[in-house]
């Protein structure tokens, strides 16, 4: 590839010096010209970083005064990057020599593409021989009418091995945090992540402002990126509960229309309470999980004003209408799920 785009990894950190340094040493090994690395330490007061990080080409090291979440320091990233493109990657990745290369190469096949997420596959089964997917973007991100998001190859807690079945490429609603490919000129234009988010789903929100921009988000199945899960928060938390349910109402609040709202809206919520019982029929600690859905329900309530604030700016500028964005999508995917 002659003249090469350039592209910056962004990679917001916290604490697990070991992780970070599996994941930059699996980056070394890729086979790519013009890469650069943002590592964004959160706030953290880890010993030797600086060191750590200087040891690898064309990396350096941001440090926060305090942890802004997985939004804040990718953003905080992102100011610092004058590349064409940048990835906005977990630090508990591992990565295929070709996987940034495949991603550029099929950027530049199309000029609307904002977003690209790699095929992303389980790292502890795949050390044992076996291709299975992800549960945090599997082969692409999608989102149902109501708005919850699944993935191709992952619904609910239904994970498939890959055997090729979504090889072919495709456009997808989002684009992983574990590792999404986006031109950097669209993530400024947008304001980057929704740093009110934290964590959880703000590259939901980010893929779905994208698509009401009139970008496409797709998958690049050619490159493979392999994931550990469950280094911020343990499956299942109450506190990833609430940053899930909350960040996904708010999601809904700021980037549906008004007319799909009015339907979505009052359904949603009847199915929040239902989740909420749910949790305290079925877990021992079930009240706590079922507090952190009325937290998240009340955290929405609390922040209305704000939420419409950032609502208005993004449906003034909308250029894609709610039939064209959601015509691939059921009203219930889970209806819909390959056996």
């Amino acid at each position: 590839m002659e003249n090469p785009p350039s592209v910056d990894i962004i990679i917001p950190h916290f604490k697990r010096r070991d992780m970070l340094e599996r994941c930059l040493d699996s980056l070394a090994e890729t086979r790519y010209p013009s890469m650069g690395i943002i590592v964004v330490d959160n706030g953290g007061t880890e010993a030797g970083l600086v060191f750590l990080v200087k040891r690898y080409r064309s990396a350096r090291l941001l440090r926060l005064p305090q942890n802004r979440g997985y939004a804040g320091g990718c953003n905080e990233g992102l100011k610092h990057s004058t590349a064409d493109y940048v990835v906005f990657m977990n630090d508990d990745t591992e990565h295929d020599p070709l996987w940034l290369e495949q991603l550029v190469c099929a950027a530049l096949e199309d000029e609307r593409i904002a977003a690209l997420q790699p095929k992303i596959l389980s790292l502890k089964p795949y050390r044992r021989g076996k291709k299975v997917f992800d549960y945090a973007g599997a082969a692409g991100g999608m989102v149902d009418r109501l708005g919850y998001p699944w993935c191709l190859g992952r619904t609910f807690s239904v994970i498939e091995h890959d055997s090729g079945q979504y090889d072919g490429g495709q456009g997808i609603f989002w684009a992983s945090g574990v590792a999404m490919f986006v031109k950097r000129a669209v993530a400024v234009k947008l304001g980057g992540f929704d740093e009110d988010f934290f964590m959880q789903m703000e590259e939901i929100d980010l893929s779905w402002r994208m698509k009401l921009a009139g970008y496409r988000v797709c998958s690049v199945p050619s490159s493979i990126v392999l994931h550990e899960g469950g280094a911020s928060l343990s499956s299942g938390s109450p506190e990833k509960i609430f940053f899930n349910h909350r960040n996904n109402i708010t999601m809904l609040l700021k980037n549906r229309s008004m007319a799909a709202l009015l339907w979505v809206l009052p359904l949603r919520l009847l199915l929040e309470v239902a989740a909420a019982l749910f949790y305290v029929t079925q877990y021992p600690d079930g009240l706590k999980k079922s507090g952190a859905v009325f937290r998240a329900l009340w955290h929405n309530v609390w922040c209305f004003g704000d939420i419409i604030k950032k609502r208005k700016q993004i449906q003034h500028s909308r250029v894609v209408d709610e039939k064209a964005l959601f015509c691939h999508f059921p009203i219930l995917h889970l209806f819909n799920r390959r056996p």
